[in-house]
């Protein structure tokens, strides 16, 4: 044994070679961010051959029509344009990254494209409608389809639509993200059962949340198609997007804020309330955002639950009550262009409340973990102002009195 040890120590340790710099090769080092002139040159350079090339293909050489077409060729003339223009004085590695960054910014462009052509094309359907002042004050009551622009509006259905996404919030809110702190912070079987439900829900039809509502509450309890109704509808279909949002988000928390507070001797929901909640705040909010944004665009719910009609109703327990969604439905099926141009308008202003509600909802809890706004920040420093006075006021007391000196608050006071 003894033998085998010394003859183990013996032998010869594994030694790494030592490199130099004179052991690096020479060379520019490659920029993984912004542009050289050259790289500019080779960009805008591929843009235009591949313009020029297309519309030569679609206008002069092949029988090619339509601008979908012309962009698709386009594209891919660029792209391989592109690859040859930095293959000329870089090496392989480059070319690939440079290619693959054209790409994941053309899908963002191509994205931002879209939504600022759906925003856009909304807005200016609708403006013929919005730019009159009973668009938003009036309702649909005593207007038909033949009645000119000036008559009638969608007030009844901004209504609604507040109403239902506000029962909404205040049923999927709480119980979403109590449902995500059950599943992160306590766990078990049964923990898993409910993760696997809310993730097959999220790929639940919308008509399907709607046909459980119009059997379950409409035909067996109230026999009348509400507010309450559609309102339930749009949180079967909230739920799960929050549940499953929130859970993420929780996920994300660092586990040693945990340990922390518990080495402080806080109990586990006082951790949660305390630690985890403050520190996922602004993904939380972001849950409920993407929740909010898929209820109160829902149509398939609302239409078999809330009903629709002309006239405002303020009560979601009684009566139908029409939403937003519902309404640019019921206009657009209408082959006169007053009642589309309303539907348009309506649509628009969709858009304008879910764009405010978003900045509502960043506003209140958008910050960061810790971050304190203008308000807290004057509240903290007036507190350890009265902080300061009182232990200066203590230490004076436990001073001779030939010593005492009066705090600075107490000398402004007395002047």
């Amino acid at each position: 044994m003894a033998e085998s040890a010394q003859l183990t120590l013996e032998q010869p340790r594994t030694t790494l070679p030592s490199i130099t710099d004179a052991d690096v090769p020479e060379g520019p080092r490659r920029g993984v961010r912004g542009y050289t002139p050259r790289q500019l040159f080779d960009l805008f350079g591929s843009m235009l051959g591949a313009v020029a090339l297309a519309t030569l293909l679609f206008g002069w050489f092949l029988p090619l029509d339509g601008p979908i077409g012309w962009f698709v060729v386009a594209f891919v003339s660029f792209l391989v344009l592109y690859a040859l223009m930095v293959r000329t004085d870089a090496d392989r590695q480059e070319v690939a990254d440079r290619v693959v960054t054209v790409l994941i910014g053309s899908a963002g462009v191509i994205l931002i494209g879209a939504l600022v052509f759906i925003v856009v094309y909304t807005l200016t359907r609708g403006s013929e409608a919005m730019f009159h002042w009973n668009f938003l004050t009036q309702t649909m009551q005593y207007a038909g389809p033949l009645d000119p622009l000036s008559v009638g509006g969608i007030m009844h259905a901004i209504v609604g639509t507040l109403i239902q996404i506000s029962i909404a919030l205040v049923i999927t809110v709480p119980l979403g993200i109590g449902t995500a702190v059950y599943l992160n912070e306590v766990g078990g079987r049964f923990a898993r059962f409910v993760r696997t439900v809310s993730d097959a829900m999220t790929a639940l039809p919308s008509i399907v949340a709607g046909l459980f509502v119009y059997a379950a509450l409409i035909q067996a309890v109230t026999k009348e198609r509400s507010g309450l109704a559609a309102a339930i509808a749009i949180t079967v279909m909230m739920m799960p997007i929050v549940v499953r949002s929130a859970d993420v988000v929780l996920r994300l928390v660092p586990q040693n804020l945990r340990e922390a507070s518990y080495a402080l001797g806080s109990s586990r929901w006082s951790t949660v309330w305390h630690v985890v909640l403050p520190t996922a705040r602004s993904g939380l909010v972001t849950a409920v955002i993407l929740g909010t944004a898929r209820g109160i665009g829902e149509t398939s719910p609302v239409l078999l639950t809330s009903g629709i009609t002309a006239a405002l109703n303020t009560n979601p327990l009684s009566g139908p009550m029409i939403s937003l969604p519902l309404q640019v439905f019921d206009f657009v099926r209408s082959p006169e262009p007053t009642m589309v141009a309303r539907g348009f308008g309506a649509a628009a202003v969709l858009l304008a409340l879910v764009l405010t509600l978003f900045l509502i909802a960043r506003a209140l809890g958008g910050k960061a973990p810790g971050e304190l706004s203008d308000r807290q920040r004057r509240r903290a420093l007036e507190a350890s102002k009265r902080d300061l006075d009182r232990f200066t006021i203590r230490a004076n007391r436990a001073a001779p009195l030939d010593e005492f000196e009066p705090p600075a608050s107490l000398e402004k006071v007395t002047a």
